[in-house]
């Protein structure tokens, strides 16, 4: 029996399945959720306050805080996760401070985008997939993307395994995407203390010819 219990464990840990995240959720074990949004993209937005607004979908949302602070700068904010508890806690918080954002249950990696966005934001999603889903992972950013949008992505180095998160690099994150996106920026950002110096932001723009060839 308790090898049945670990096994089971072990293949909800190797799908990354709803099941995977919502138990996480049951079980408050939610190391993640810091209680405010990536400092990262605050700081992204207070200093560029002449973007471009638009819709803008995250991936892996969690309790909506990276969409509420988008929509407090004036984006249209889409928040999706895999978790049921992580879409009812967001619509909660959000509705209580008065603001408006869609969320909706979602598998990224493998459901069709409820429409194209202008903008994907992401903080370390890419870290908590598994590494074999990676290619998915950038397949689906291009397919949710409008051609010419922005991805703007929070990734982390220097998570320990085993994970989840699993650490990645600049090598491998240039690889994955400059086939497919320019990239417009790239930095060191503000991160939470316990990141401090493991983070890297990275801006990118989808190219339309990638679009146009596989559309």
């Amino acid at each position: 029996m308790v090898g049945q219990i670990v096994n089971r464990k072990s293949a909800i840990v190797n799908s990354m399945s709803r099941d995977y995240w919502e138990h996480r959720y049951q079980t408050q074990d939610m190391q993640w959720e810091k209680g405010e949004p990536s400092p990262g993209l605050v700081d992204f937005l207070a200093t560029h306050p002449d973007l471009v607004r638009g819709s803008v979908a995250v991936p892996g949302c969690g309790t909506g805080h990276d969409v509420r602070a988008l929509v407090k700068a004036g984006f249209e904010g889409f928040g999706f996760d895999l978790a049921p508890s992580a879409i009812a806690l967001a619509t909660e918080k959000t509705r209580q401070l008065g603001l408006s954002a869609h969320f909706t249950l979602a598998d990224f990696l493998h459901d069709e985008p409820p429409h194209k966005f202008d903008w994907i934001f992401e903080h370390t999603l890419f870290c908590a997939i598994q590494p074999a889903e990676r290619d998915a992972y950038v397949h689906a950013v291009r397919r949710w993307l409008k051609p010419g949008g922005h991805y703007l992505a929070v990734n982390y180095f220097l998570c320990e395994p085993p994970g989840p998160p699993w650490p990645t690099t600049r090598e491998e994150i240039m690889e994955r995407f400059a086939p497919h996106f320019e990239l417009l920026a790239e930095w060191l950002p503000r991160s939470y203390a316990s990141r401090t110096g493991k983070e890297r932001m990275f801006w990118w723009a989808l190219r339309t010819a990638t679009i146009a060839k596989n559309s």
